[in-house]
């Protein structure tokens, strides 16, 4: 598990295809990797891979092709800026919300404006990941943990303040560009449990009689 708080960029220094699967390295200056050990989980770009070699400041790590197809990985390049965190331990902050880095979707930026000192970013998700995302709920965006300010249809918006364009890749960010996103884990198994077995047009006669509308 993750927390969506960022702990610095990294940059794809290879890739390699093997066996029909993607091989990358990552330069992850910044980020400590000397208590890590091969097996451990690094988020990147908010997708959870696994660290197979690690060498001083650079770790590898191999994405597979449902990984590839899901996601926005495909699309990187040797010199691309990569967010980068590490798992969660018992003593890491929670300072975002769980994340847990496997990508529901991809979504599209469809446009972005100053306000005052931060930026306003305007995303368009899938239909069926759209119902997940709520004013003042969370959302994972390319691994950075965002809070929703409004909801229109398929499209969302969030602010972005200084120190995150500062610390993260959203700062390139322009209209048209694919961003990897997980929706809150809660809302995807909150409605699971309340319609499994049940025909989806009951789950609004479900929450109301489990007590989560009025």
């Amino acid at each position: 598990m993750f927390t969506g708080i960022i702990q610095t960029l990294g940059r794809v220094i290879d890739q390699q295809p093997v066996g029909g699967d993607l091989r990358i390295e990552i330069d992850a200056t910044g980020l400590d990797l000397s208590t890590s050990a091969l097996g451990d989980s690094i988020a990147v770009n908010g997708v959870c891979l696994t660290a197979i070699e690690i060498n001083g400041d650079v770790f590898a790590a191999d994405v597979s092709n449902e990984t590839l197809s899901l996601t926005s990985l495909g699309d990187l390049a040797v010199g691309s800026p990569v967010n980068l965190e590490k798992a969660l331990t018992p003593s890491t902050p929670l300072g975002g919300h769980l994340v847990s880095g496997h990508v529901d979707g991809l979504g599209k930026v469809v446009r972005r404006y100053p306000e005052g000192r931060s930026e306003r970013f305007e995303f368009e998700v899938p239909a069926n990941l759209a119902r997940y995302i709520a004013v003042k709920g969370s959302v994972c965006i390319d691994g950075v943990s965002l809070t929703v300010n409004h909801v229109d249809g398929n499209v969302f918006d969030v602010n972005i303040v200084p120190h995150t364009q500062e610390r993260t890749i959203i700062a390139a960010y322009e209209a048209g560009r694919e961003v990897n996103i997980e929706v809150d884990v809660i809302a995807r198994y909150l409605e699971r449990l309340l319609t499994a077995g049940e025909p989806s047009d009951n789950l609004m006669e479900r929450l109301k009689s489990s007590g989560f509308l009025g």
